[in-house]
């Protein structure tokens, strides 16, 4: 009886291992699980998956958000590349920002303008807000009032805002309620304290993809493929 136990014991480690090594890889990953309810899929990108080959990634990621600029004068140098090569093979695009506390939001909102087309049928503008809880609240909330207006203004929709739960809680509960969320959550199906919805659901940062070299964020849309058009421009 005590050999039969050791042995259950090792297969069930030896199981647990090699999950663990799968989904450290990639190659399998359990929000996959919850992440299957919604049927709309897409990818976001930046410099940091290299060069991408647009003709080689499937078609059943119908998204494709891509990083664009972070502070004040950062460009990514792979966006004017990236945003034509996933247009070009039938992806509808959108382009984020990296906000930071170091720049004004009235700079980092026209670092934004100044490199993101206005362009017909692309996604909302987005704003991602990953700066530590402990900065000032009424500071950062000032900085991002500034930079939706601006970006409303220029592209004629409200910018969505990319959140993790801390940064969430932090500074944007109970404000910009005009702002669909997009929020991170690797763990588990997305829940906000405050029972607020979300539209964009980022489930994975250790994705591969067929054209994409290295581990990409994969997310998911809550809505109908319909529904996701009409947020474009």
């Amino acid at each position: 009886m005590k050999k039969k136990g050791l042995r259950i014991s090792i297969c069930i480690i030896v199981i647990v291992c090699i999950l663990g090594t799968l989904e450290f890889s990639g190659i399998i990953w359990h929000t996959e699980y919850f992440a299957r309810t919604y049927k709309i899929k897409g990818l976001d990108v930046s410099h940091y998956q290299n060069t991408i080959d647009w003709d080689k990634v499937s078609k059943e990621y119908k998204f494709i958000f891509l990083k664009a600029t972070e502070g004040e004068d950062f460009i990514d140098r792979t966006f004017d590349d990236n945003w034509e090569g996933a247009k070009d093979n039938g992806f509808l695009v959108g382009a984020y920002h990296f906000f930071v506390t170091s720049s004004s939001g009235e700079d980092q909102a026209n670092n934004f303008i100044r490199t993101v087309p206005v362009e017909t049928g692309s996604l909302p503008a987005v704003i991602d807000i990953e700066v530590s809880k402990n900065e000032d609240k009424e500071m950062v909330r000032e900085n991002l009032t500034v930079m939706i207006n601006m970006i409303a203004e220029k592209y004629g929709s409200t910018p969505i805002l990319y959140v993790t739960y801390a940064t969430y809680d932090a500074f944007i509960m109970g404000y910009f309620d005009e702002s669909k969320i997009w929020i991170r959550d690797i763990l588990r199906t997305p829940k906000l304290e405050d029972g607020r919805e979300w539209v964009f659901w980022q489930y994975s940062n250790r994705g591969r993809i067929q054209g994409i070299d290295t581990y990409v964020d994969i997310n998911v849309f809550y809505g109908n493929e319909d529904e996701l058009i009409e947020l474009t421009n």
